[in-house]
């Protein structure tokens, strides 16, 4: 696809988001239960199903997927398409493209072993190796527009809310 096809896929959706802000409300979803034994939770991925259990740091055996490493897959499915997007909608050639995400979590923080220890994964960094002709000043434009408009990585930081609904017949 090149910029001109991208502009033209998306021109009447941003023309309708901009007569009504209300449409561009988009809902997303994702579900999980404990349908497996043990400390894990099985998510509905688009793949298939996958069963996120403790990370070998807190007492998993590995056999179970990480959910900070499922985030940093999200974050790099999301920064794929997105830096994708921006490279054809800027007309820069890139390719062989591969990117890779890296962090790393305390668990101290997670296990409560020690209140001031932080809970989460620490600063992200994210490397982009690929070929170009791009000047460096393109491609800090390229990263700062991707970086952008990110939907998960602008969303890592606010904290999700959580509630808890009763099942039929239960009460908390």
């Amino acid at each position: 696809m090149d910029a001109a096809a991208l502009r033209a896929l998306q021109a009447p959706l941003k023309e309708r988001y901009r007569e009504s802000p209300a449409t561009a409300e988009t809902p997303i979803a994702a579900r999980a239960t404990w349908s497996e034994a043990g400390v894990t939770c099985t998510v509905d991925g688009f793949a298939g199903h996958v069963r996120a259990g403790l990370h070998p740091a807190t007492g998993g055996d590995g056999s179970d997927a990480c959910s900070a490493e499922m985030l940093l897959e999200a974050l790099l499915g999301c920064l794929g398409v997105t830096l994708r997007s921006v490279a054809t909608a800027m007309g820069l050639d890139l390719t062989d493209v591969h990117l890779t995400a890296q962090s790393t979590f305390d668990a101290r923080g997670t296990l409560g072993v020690d209140r001031s220890a932080p809970v989460g994964i620490g600063p992200v960094n994210v490397e982009v190796i690929g070929t170009t002709t791009a000047s460096p000043e393109t491609i800090e434009r390229l990263l700062a527009t991707t970086e952008r408009y990110c939907v998960v990585g602008q969303s890592l930081a606010n904290p999700p809310r959580l509630r808890f609904v009763p099942a039929s017949g239960l009460r908390p």
